[in-house]
């Protein structure tokens, strides 16, 4: 345990050392808390009927603050991901590999430790995308009259799930990198996933018949599922009959599992060139 321990710190100390880390942190908290507060503006201005305010969904209700806090796992996902894929094959890139392996030769010991680091790079990164959301959202909330519903017990579930989903996100990072070692090939990849094919194929589910129950089961959908909402949803991009929320965690769980064994048994235990 110690030596997991050990190697676990290692991991840490390779994070921090490097600027990457406090970049994506930095574009994370920007990008989804401005927009998290432009789309609590907007929401509310037109609730609130103001002349030139364009015309939202209506009949949101109380779903509106989660959908709005719920931008920083509806957008902001991508960061983590991001981060647990550069996690391993940076290691690759950089050829740093190898002093990794003679300092915890059992690669297993060294996947599990990249795992548990990411679980706080996760922690991290999923604290600062849920504050500058809810900070953002719930001040315009008030400018505009709008209830944050901030003591509403249902919406820091809400928010606690937001946090396991960014930690799951990392895990699905990392299982991608251990997976696929070329970096420039993982993170393309990651992208256009991520920003092309997924957001198709779920608009693509309200306009194709039978495609919703295929494509509730994709990781963005099933995320959205266990934060429970999204604006995707809400602007007509999510499924009538998306996931119950314990059932998108073990979804996106369930992608990050298998990912992690392909990766190991495929790719992690080859030889380092």
């Amino acid at each position: 345990m110690s030596a997991l321990m050990n190697a676990t710190r290692s991991e840490l100390a390779k994070q921090f050392s490097v600027s990457v880390w406090w970049i994506l942190l930095i574009v994370l908290v920007l990008y989804v808390g401005g927009t998290a507060g432009s789309l609590a503006a907007a929401f509310g201005a037109s609730d609130s009927g103001l002349a030139g305010a364009a015309s939202l969904p209506g009949g949101l209700g109380d779903r509106l603050p989660v959908i709005v806090y719920g931008t920083a796992t509806a957008i902001g996902y991508v960061f983590p991901l991001i981060v647990g894929t550069l996690m391993v094959t940076g290691e690759y890139r950089h050829k740093t590999l190898t002093p990794t392996f003679l300092a915890t030769p059992r690669r297993g010991a060294a996947l599990a430790a990249k795992v548990l680091a990411g679980v706080v790079m996760g922690l991290l990164y999923g604290v600062a995308a849920v504050v500058s959301t809810v900070g953002a959202g719930a001040a315009m909330f008030a400018v505009f009259g709008v209830d944050p519903q901030l003591t509403e017990p249902a919406t820091w579930a809400s928010i606690g799930r937001m946090l396991l989903a960014l930690v799951l996100w990392v895990l699905v990072g990392i299982a991608l990198g251990a997976l696929i070692r070329n970096q420039i090939g993982a993170v393309v990849g990651v992208l256009a996933f991520t920003q092309f094919v997924e957001p198709i194929a779920r608009l693509g589910a309200a306009l194709v018949d039978g495609l919703a129950p295929v494509v509730r089961f994709l990781p963005g959908a099933a995320s959205d599922a266990l934060a429970g909402d999204s604006v995707f949803n809400a602007l007509g991009g999510g499924t009538a009959d998306a996931l119950e929320w314990w059932a998108g965690g073990l979804v996106l769980a369930g992608y990050a599992a298998v990912l992690l064994v392909l990766g190991g048994i495929l790719s992690w235990r080859r030889d380092v060139v």
